[in-house]
């Protein structure tokens, strides 16, 4: 572990520690430490991400990585920042000036579906979602409550529901989503598509459900579907199960103010 100076061993994040001021324009920017790392992460998962791999790839020595993160929990932190940057929030003031009811529903859907497949883009990043200090502190995840807040209270959520609503949609989302990243790492190590550990697995299941009714139906039913089409639908069929509690809400809530 690398010598640091108070402030570094005191700090609760990277984002309630100042960055060092420096006389001379290192070699790295952070930046170029994050990008970096995001596609070690990508390539290799969490288990590989050390401050010594980062610094080979990098072509520099892992104390130099120190000039810009104490430690690896704030490099963890800055790559789920990153990460979170590349999800998009319908724009609140088109949605404001909308003539559809409905249109706060279609921009949340489109929302949700960009954080789903950005997680399954980076897999990785569910192993530490829970284990990231105080990652809300981060400007790109600032960037995107603040923009899913505008988002439903233009579609008629009072800022205090709309809060609510977000965390109840990241509930689900990440939920949902954790089990498929899951699932979808799982199947990179084995070396199988997915369709493929299915067909094996087919005669297996089969099998099992014999004796369990609802469970043989059910599995006829889906014999035919694709395993990816079956995971869309299922993260679909909840997100709007979400939104009509949600709508309701909208709309109990409009009436106890109208």
């Amino acid at each position: 572990m690398p010598a640091g100076n108070a402030d570094d061993k005191q700090a609760l994040s990277v984002w309630t520690r100042p960055e060092r001021r420096r006389r001379e324009q290192p070699a790295l920017s952070r930046g170029q430490i994050v990008a970096e790392a995001v596609r070690l992460l990508d390539a290799e998962g969490m288990d590989a991400l050390s401050m010594r791999k980062l610094g080979t790839r990098l072509n520099a020595g892992a104390t130099s990585l120190y000039t810009h993160v104490a430690n690896k929990d704030e490099l963890i932190e800055l790559v789920v920042d990153a990460v979170y940057g590349e999800m998009r929030v319908p724009d609140p003031a088109e949605l404001a000036a909308s003539t559809d009811p409905d249109g706060w529903r279609t921009a949340t859907i489109a929302c949700a579906e960009t954080i789903r497949s950005t997680i399954l883009a980076h897999p990785w990043i569910v192993s530490v979602l829970g284990e990231t200090g105080v990652a809300h502190l981060g400007p790109n995840m600032m960037r995107l409550s603040d923009g899913m807040l505008g988002m439903l209270e233009a579609g008629g959520f009072t800022l205090e529901e709309a809060d609510r609503a977000v965390t109840t949609l990241f509930s689900y989302v990440i939920g949902m989503t954790t089990t498929e990243a899951a699932w979808l790492t799982s199947l990179a190590r084995s070396g199988r598509s997915e369709q493929e550990w299915v067909e094996q697995l087919r005669p297996a299941l089969e099998k099992s459900v014999e004796a369990y009714p609802r469970l043989r139906t059910l599995y006829a039913a889906q014999r035919d579907t694709r395993a990816s089409e079956t995971r869309e639908d299922n993260f679909t069929y909840g997100l709007n199960r979400v939104l009509d509690g949600l709508a309701l809400r909208r709309k109990n809530a409009a009436t106890d103010r109208g």
